[in-house]
């Protein structure tokens, strides 16, 4: 066992400067007998729960973190770094306690004190202190700057305001990295140290693995600031020490200060925080009804929606089906309420309510809350589970707690208003957006890095354009693939040593960034569960993403995008399609599936799709629906079998006769894991929450699991009077199908979206168009192939112009002339949005001068126009794209 902790620890979320992934650190530390570590990276806790739980798995205490900003006066000036200094501090969670003020200061910093750097103040350390041991830091921090610039007694007095606040729990830090400064510095710290009774710490500030990784953090630092290795005014680290060094050679650096060592340990001994993960942090609705439960709110919301969705419909005109559906609504509150998620419907209820009252465009819902009968008749989706046979406990297993997770389509324009409705209700400090960090994937970490070793455009292009732009790749897969990129390597040392620096970066995350449909909102202020940051100018970030945010318990609410082609359609003809009233059987739309002309529509624009289309040339719903569950790699084999089956050409074979109506829709074929529920259901006698948890051992694909699982599943059908035979032929079907099955109710879900676009594309053929030109405007590529296809639907696409066209594509009505009919089915206008180096702000500016009266000519626009906003490089990509 190791007698030293590293308590001053950099992880790859000290974003472009910590060169050291948590999952080799933790297990570095471990390899060398430590029994704790800590993570402090750079005023942020980004790390902190997935370095807990690495920390965990391998059987060392974790102590969590952050190297914090310290503002020499008050967090809310925004004085100069002359005037105001920052300085470095360590913070360490004891406890729990500890932990949420830790979390409470990384979030004051962000929110109320970011000034260059996220800063808090001596205000806010005194009020959040408890359960927190602070180290006085490396050079940057207060202390040992106050001591190498001369100034004793500010040390002095630093040192005493520090301890005046944590007490014994105050610590003054030794590092030695061979740098100049701190040979000065240390021998008066342990003289302050004996003077003040303060104790001293020994820490190295580790920001890699091992010695030879400070280039890559010299490279990581060059990505972040711009620069090149080759400059000579840029950020340098003069030392190569800032590695996770052994208890060993940190005995080395300070034998003449042993109790520094020790004190690694007693410190390590102090903390001892337990994090709490799968329990749930529920929001609660707000206001209810007096006297009423959110249970009993949602109850009488339900049999309200229940009449108004099925009271048209055969359904409720006999006793047997509204007893079919009460029976399905009270057995689905139930799992909701034994659960405690019916705060959860409320609150999605709610704002689903709010965007239907301010006209903003929902989507029919996505993914397995599309199964559930509650979600639809509170109209928080639009597939009604009924109709479609879908299955609730694939949304939701009595018998296996899962958190719920709906996701919602807005109106892209909009879908800010509905976040702010929530912030407004639920108060700002209980909502927020959810942060996601972008990553260097292949092509990019051999760019950027490219860059920063100021390798030639022309080598650095070649390398990178030689990866193929597939899912998951990775360089070293990219050399096996592709033998000219592996001759590249071999035969170049600049490209050799590019591609070998980019294997090392490959894959960290180099910026934060907001989730595109993420929002969290919790019962209590997020700051007890969750460090902020800044977010949008209403709504705070999380600094802990999706996946974490799920594991300590706390609920997402999915707020998607939708395009903007409903809205031209009821500007153009008066009145939008209310999908609620189109029919599943609308004749044109199948006739455009079934000659693949889907360029555009959700799920189905590929080429392969487009194929599949033609051949199997849809012309029921359900095809629709299966179509969208066997076009992926695996079950994509059995389509040639589905096509023959449906045309007739094969005969369909069911694995048994009992089996038929599970299976007829799909002819014989395991489309859905709900149809893997329902078999083991019938035959096997399961529970569907039972056989659901079968359906997930069974894809894990482990021998003894499916072995375990064919006994209690012959056993049950054996009970049921089935032959053993029988059994295990269906038993063996279950396991081929188990890898392939796909949620039938996010089929649906996609086959709904899937059928409203395809909808919106063959009666309103501009409107779409321009709406999907509109969505792909960032890439040229798809601009281009969206304009093709509009020539293809006889669309004139009109060309750029600074009197006629908006930011965006833009539909154009066209009128007939001369007693002529209108050519074609309309125009649309090219956005300039979509011209390369022409930016929103430059066209909103255009627009506004134009509104006084058109521009006459080139002369006349660069006489009226902003030149700050439409600056050299504008006008001359508007030239080229002949916008005058």
């Amino acid at each position: 066992m190791s007698s030293f902790v590293h308590l001053h620890v950099h992880s790859e979320y000290s974003l472009l400067d910590g060169a050291a992934r948590i999952s080799d650190l933790v297990r570095r530390a471990a390899e060398n007998g430590m029994k704790a570590l800590a993570l402090t990276d750079h005023g942020v806790m980004y790390g902190a729960v997935p370095f807990y739980k690495a920390c965990v798995a391998e059987g060392i205490k974790p102590i969590i973190g952050c190297e914090a900003y310290l503002t020499a006066g008050s967090r809310k000036e925004r004085g100069s770094r002359k005037d105001q200094p920052i300085y470095h501090l360590i913070l360490l969670a004891k406890n729990e306690t500890g932990y949420r003020n830790l979390m409470k200061l990384c979030s004051i910093g962000h929110l109320e004190g970011f000034h260059y750097k996220p800063r808090i103040d001596m205000d806010a350390l005194a009020k959040h202190h408890e359960g927190i041991i602070c180290l006085s830091a490396c050079l940057g921090g207060e202390v040992p700057q106050h001591l190498l610039h001369g100034r004793t007694e500010e040390a002095r007095r630093a040192a005493l305001r520090y301890r005046d606040i944590f007490g014994k729990d105050f610590y003054l830090e030794l590092q030695d990295h061979g740098l100049p400064e701190q040979k000065r510095v240390n021998p008066q710290l342990i003289e302050l140290a004996r003077e003040l009774d303060v104790p001293l710490v020994a820490t190295n500030d580790v920001h890699y693995l091992d010695r030879e990784d400070a280039s890559m953090q010299d490279v990581l630092i060059c990505i972040g600031t711009g620069k090149t290795v080759e400059d000579e005014d840029r950020l340098q680290i003069q030392t190569d020490q800032l590695y996770l060094k052994s208890g060993d050679e940190m005995a080395r650096l300070f034998p003449h200060v042993r109790e520094a060592l020790d004190n690694t340990l007693l410190i390590a001994d102090k903390c001892s925080l337990e994090l709490e993960f799968g329990r749930s942090i529920l929001p609660e609705y707000r206001p209810l009804p007096e006297g009423q439960t959110a249970a009993e709110y949602l109850r009488a919301l339900c049999l309200e929606g229940l009449e108004s969705r099925y009271s048209t419909t055969g359904l409720w005109d006999t006793e047997e089906g509204k007893r079919e559906l009460l029976q399905r609504l009270d057995y689905e509150l139930g799992v909701i309420g034994s659960m405690g998620f019916s705060d959860y419907f409320l609150i999605v209820w709610d704002f689903i309510a709010y965007a239907h009252r301010q006209g903003i465009v929902t989507g029919p819902g996505r993914g397995s809350s599309a199964g559930s009968l509650v979600a639809y008749v509170l109209r928080i989706t639009n597939v009604d589970p009924i109709k479609y046979n879908l299955l609730f406990e694939r949304f939701l297993n009595p018998e296996r707690v899962t958190m719920p997770d709906i996701d919602i389509d807005f109106s892209d324009e909009r879908r800010d208003e509905v976040i702010e409705y929530v912030a407004d209700k639920y108060g700002s400090e209980h909502v927020a957006q959810i942060i996601t960090f972008g990553t260097m994937a292949a092509r990019a970490a051999v760019r950027d890095v490219g860059r920063a070793l100021n390798v030639s455009y022309g080598e650095v292009d070649k390398a990178a354009k030689l990866i193929p732009n597939a899912h998951g790749i990775n360089i070293r897969r990219a050399m096996e693939i592709s033998d000219e990129l592996k001759k590249l390597y071999e035969q170049s040392p600049k490209t050799r040593e590019m591609l070998d620096m980019a294997m090392k970066v490959e894959g960290m995350p180099r910026h934060a960034s907001t989730h595109a449909a993420g929002v969290v909102i919790s019962r209590d202020p997020l700051t007890d569960a969750v460090p902020l940051q800044e977010g949008s100018e209403r709504t705070a970030l999380t600094q802990y993403p999706m996946e974490q945010l799920e594991s300590i318990g706390l609920l997402k609410m999915d707020f998607l995008g939708l395009e903007r082609s409903m809205r031209w359609i009821g500007e153009m003809t008066g009145s939008a399609p209310d999908f609620a009233q189109v029919a599943d059987d609308d004749p044109l739309t199948y006739e455009m599936l079934g000659s693949g002309d889907t360029t555009g529509v959700f799920q189905l624009e590929s080429a392969g799709m487009r194929r599949v289309l033609k051949e199997l040339k849809p012309s029921v719903f359900e095809d629709v629906i299966s179509v969208v569950a066997l076009y992926r790699p695996g079950p994509m084999e059995f389509i040639p079998n589905f096509i023959q089956a449906k045309h007739g050409t094969i005969q369909v074979d069911y694995p048994h006769d009992d089996l038929k109506p599970i299976l007829a829709d799909t002819y014989g074929i395991i489309v859905y894991q709900e149809q893997i529920m329902k078999i083991a259901s019938l035959m096997a006698g399961f529970s569907l929450g039972e056989a659901d948890l079968l359906r997930r051992a069974v894809s894990k694909k482990k021998r003894e699991v499916l072995d375990r699982e064919r006994s209690h599943f012959v056993e049950g059908s054996l009970k049921q009077g089935y032959t053993e035979e029988d059994a295990n032929k269906v038993y063996d079907m279950i396991v081929r199908f188990a890898d392939y099955g796909f949620p039938r109710a996010h089929a649906a879900a996609y086959a709904v979206l899937a059928f409203q676009t395809a909808y919106l594309k063959a009666h309103y053929p501009v409107q779409f168009m321009a709406s999907m030109l509109t969505a792909v405007m960032g890439s040229h590529r798809k601009v281009a192939e969206y304009v093709v296809e509009c020539r293809r639907m006889n669309i004139k696409v009109l060309p750029p112009d600074v009197n006629e066209s908006g930011v965006l594509f833009t539909p154009v009505a066209v009128s007939a002339e001369d007693g002529q009919p209108a050519e074609g089915p309309g125009h649309i206008r090219f956005g300039l949005g979509a011209i390369k180096n022409v930016g929103t702000q430059a066209v909103e500016n255009m627009m506004r001068v134009r509104e006084e009266k058109p521009f006459e000519s080139l002369l006349d626009f660069c006489r009226r126009i902003d030149l700050r906003v439409c600056n050299k490089r504008v006008i001359e990509s508007l030239i080229q794209a002949g916008a005058f």
